[in-house]
């Protein structure tokens, strides 16, 4: 075109970062679309209240921490547990039954623990069997894990999650248990290449 550079033009300098494309051979139907947005609308919902489990909980074992009896330790998981019934029971109430299940497998990707063991640990084995026994009412199981390595759903739950970090669209608080989510896909990648 007739224009040469030197090595003081500032063109040389600036470079553009544009964002990660992911180029794919299959490609949605218009239902697996339908539902993909469904999913992803129902994590949008749902994580939230997983990561503010997880702050609360750290919080908690903090706080327990600075008390040496077991008296001031009942009172102290009693403030606590009006705080949150107060704060958020009419919030979580209002999530649909599969926004719950979801949510359930976000607290344990966030916390390390299934929340059965959470209501266990924190209150006892009795009351997380009357929760679990009150949630599988709403097809909900207490003791359901993450594991985006072994469950399709957890796997594009985490896909969804990666992108809305990336974007911007979730505030990224890291999980419990470091997922290499290059890893996963490839994992994913292979089951499905797999001759039946």
């Amino acid at each position: 075109m007739g224009y040469v550079l030197t090595e003081s033009d500032t063109i040389l300098n600036d470079t553009i970062v544009l964002p990660e494309i992911v180029i794919s051979k299959q490609k949605l139907s218009i239902e697996e679309k339908k539902q993909f947005l469904i999913l992803q609308n129902r994590v949008y919902k749902a994580y939230p209240y997983a990561k503010l489990a997880a702050e609360r909980l750290t919080a908690l074992n903090k706080g327990v921490t600075k008390l040496t009896t077991n008296k001031e330790k009942k009172k102290y998981f009693k403030i606590v547990e009006n705080y949150l019934t107060n704060e958020f029971e009419a919030k979580l109430k209002k999530l649909s039954r599969k926004q719950g299940q979801i949510l359930v497998k976000l607290i344990h990707r966030q916390t390390g623990i299934t929340t059965y063991d959470l209501v266990s640990n924190l209150k006892s084995g009795w009351k997380a069997f009357w929760a679990n026994t009150a949630a599988n009412l709403f097809d909900i199981s207490l003791k359901k894990p993450y594991s985006p390595y072994i469950d399709n759903e957890d796997y594009l739950i985490e896909t969804i999650l990666v992108r809305a970090f990336e974007s911007g669209r979730l505030q990224n608080q890291p999980p419990a248990v470091a997922i290499d989510y290059d890893k996963l896909t490839e994992s994913w990648m292979s089951k499905a290449n797999k001759p039946n």
